[in-house]
């Protein structure tokens, strides 16, 4: 495929931004563009090694992912329960996406759509914050194991977003928790558990199609791709946790606005 480092690079990106509220697509458009990788297997590789990403996340919070396979009475996120609530997260996006992939792909992967959808994403991060900081209502979940149901449900309609390439997955599923007065921290902790189920569909149902673009010579180029985005995203969930205790989502939407029109601009033609 290419030399070494680009897989690095793009590992790196893939990585650092998954997780955070800025949009991953975006950003391995605008890498891929600039290290001149790009194509079908581009597309492909840029897929596979969401893997990596996802299997930090599972690492990370491996506790309550065993806790799923039994229930546990003094944690409610914890055995069928638990699946339950992740299954209702992601039904709607599942749904939603299958029905309208083509379309998608299709019509909003372009530089207006992308870089609309971050804007849009930023003013909605603002809004959400400045609504956090004014209301008065009683936080309906300060921890994952008080998520019930119907805020799981909730999360999982806003979730249905992130199908708006530059929208961010994880930025879609903060808000919707916050919105329905969700604490922050929380929210992106469940955001990180339930990106699990999405990805590794949206990522099967890809490679599924597209496994046969790759030769046996293109394996190593693959695994490090897969390293890179383990490790950065072991980082950046980390980090980013760790930033939420003391402030607040501002920062990433005056970054999706310094970002919209450089996607704008510079996407590849």
């Amino acid at each position: 495929m290419a030399p070494w480092y680009i897989a690095v690079i793009m590992g790196l990106v893939e990585g650092l931004t998954e997780f955070l509220p800025v949009s991953s697509t975006g950003h391995l458009i605008l890498a891929g563009h600039l290290l001149d990788f790009t194509g079908p297997k581009a597309d492909t590789f840029d897929i596979a090694i969401q893997l990596g990403a996802i299997l930090a996340v599972v690492l990370l919070y491996r506790e309550r992912f065993v806790g799923l396979l039994r229930a546990n009475p003094s944690r409610p996120f914890s055995g069928p329960r638990g699946v339950l609530l992740l299954f209702l997260t992601s039904l709607p996006a599942l749904i939603l996406g299958f029905l309208t992939h083509r379309a998608i792909k299709d019509h909003l992967f372009g530089p207006k759509t992308v870089a609309l959808a971050l804007f849009v994403g930023a003013v909605m991060i603002l809004f959400v914050e400045a609504r956090a900081k004014r209301a008065r209502r009683a936080t309906q979940a300060a921890t994952l194991d008080a998520l019930s149901p119907r805020l799981a449900l909730g999360i999982g309609l806003f979730q249905c977003l992130s199908l708006w390439p530059g929208f961010s997955r994880a930025g879609a599923t903060i808000m919707g928790g916050m919105l329905l007065n969700v604490d922050r921290k929380t929210a992106a902790e469940y955001s990180f558990l339930a990106a699990v189920p999405v990805m590794c569909a949206a990522v099967g149902y890809d490679l599924l199609k597209s496994w046969r673009l790759f030769e046996a010579g293109d394996v190593s180029f693959l695994a490090i791709g897969f390293v890179a985005s383990f490790v950065f995203g072991w980082l950046a969930v980390k980090g980013f946790i760790t930033l939420l205790q003391n402030m607040t989502l501002r920062p990433f939407a005056w970054y999706r606005l310094a970002l919209a029109p450089i996607v704008w601009l510079f996407w590849p033609s």
